[in-house]
């Protein structure tokens, strides 16, 4: 493993799973490019990390995404591995009652912001000659369930993306990979579920060591991979 310290941009930095991919990272030593859309929720978790770039972002705006990116690769100098965990859920409407706004949003959310934040972080990966990809899909995309059409189908965009860009870069030097997450164990999942046993939910630091190992050397042969991380499920 290089002895260089390493930098590792995160989006959606700000949300449960966000902060405890960020908090994986800095245990290990390395510098955070931390995204999000809100700058006082930004900075205020993370105001007080030492060194660490803050950079509020609307991840639908490419053009936003792409000048805040280059922006701060001007001040670090070089991104060794891009966490994609920004994304959202909506269910409740039936296939053939989702409305245009409804898909709209979980398409723009969950593949839109990827394909926006690649295309600000992967020539620069290139250019370096390498670096890692992760991105966060869904268990549940691997079949589609009653009321989560429109979230299936956005999260299987995602894997289906992260799949074609690992082919596309895998020659250059870039593994791009997934984790495919059941119920994460935050308090809006409790909140909404109330009666579910969390045992069996995945715990939001257990899926980031998941993570931090797919942006590590030591997963620098898995190429196009979507790892189901589904806790005691």
């Amino acid at each position: 493993m290089s002895t260089q310290r390493e930098t590792v941009l995160i989006t959606g930095a700000s949300g449960q799973l966000g902060a405890a991919v960020a908090s994986a990272f800095h245990q290990r030593g390395a510098r955070l490019v931390l995204l999000d859309r809100d700058a006082d929720v930004l900075h205020g978790r993370f105001g007080t990390l030492a060194d660490a770039v803050l950079i509020d972002v609307d991840l639908l705006d490419g053009d936003q995404v792409a000048a805040r990116v280059a922006d701060a690769v001007a001040r670090v100098g070089r991104i060794h591995a891009l966490c994609h965990v920004a994304g959202g859920f909506r269910m409740g409407e039936k296939v053939h009652e989702t409305s245009a706004r409804t898909w709209d949003f979980l398409l723009g959310l969950n593949a839109g912001s990827l394909l926006n934040i690649a295309a600000a972080v992967v020539p620069h990966l290139i250019g370096q000659g390498g670096g890692k990809v992760v991105t966060v899909g869904a268990a549940g995309a691997l079949k589609g369930a009653a009321d989560m059409g429109a979230y299936g189908a956005s999260k299987a965009a995602l894997i289906r993306l992260t799949e074609a860009m690992s082919a596309e870069l895998r020659d250059q030097g870039v593994n791009v990979n997934c984790v495919l997450p059941s119920i994460i164990d935050t308090p809006d999942n409790r909140a909404a579920m109330p009666d579910a046993d969390v045992s069996r939910w995945v715990a939001p630091e257990a899926l980031a060591d998941v993570i931090a190992f797919l942006a590590s050397d030591a997963a620098r042969a898995i190429h196009g991979a979507a790892i189901p991380v589904t806790g005691r499920v």
